[in-house]
């Protein structure tokens, strides 16, 4: 194994991803290994685990595969040299578009956990109410 390769055991470990889901980004062309050993393992570098944390970071915001594959390419195009102006301020402003729904999706999420929040304590103070009382009914009738 080279400098710098991780085989796909260490790379999902330290993504939290499992080797299928590993497998298939590879099948689908989102991430493939930057090179194979000579027994045919898949071998991945820095770069391939931070294209797969990536990834793993857009699914809890609901970002489709297409949308993910789209955003990889406009980092890829980006990352190339001699990219004309015009390209360049075209797919800054696909990225911008990117990071502002990644902001909004962020937003209905805090939104929905407030509310998912407060549901829980009013459960909370639904049980404390009724548990009193029936501990109060409870004492009453040992009292007696």
């Amino acid at each position: 194994m080279g400098a710098g390769h991780m085989q796909i055991g260490e790379i999902a470990q330290r993504t939290g991803l499992s080797l299928r889901t590993i497998r298939y980004y590879g099948e689908i062309g989102l991430v493939e290994p930057s090179a194979r050993s000579r027994g045919g393992f898949r071998l991945y570098t820095e770069a391939d685990l931070d294209r797969l944390l990536l990834i793993k970071r857009m699914k809890p915001l609901d970002f489709s595969l297409e949308d993910t594959r789209d955003l990889l390419q406009i980092l890829d195009r980006l990352a190339e040299p001699g990219v004309d102006e015009d390209r360049r301020a075209e797919l800054a402003h696909r990225l911008d578009e990117f990071e502002r729904a990644a902001e909004q999706r962020c937003r209905d999420l805090r939104d929905q956990l407030a509310m998912a929040e407060e549901f829980a304590q009013r459960l909370t103070d639904q049980r404390k109410t009724h548990l009193e009382a029936t501990g109060d009914q409870v004492r009453k009738q040992q009292q007696r």
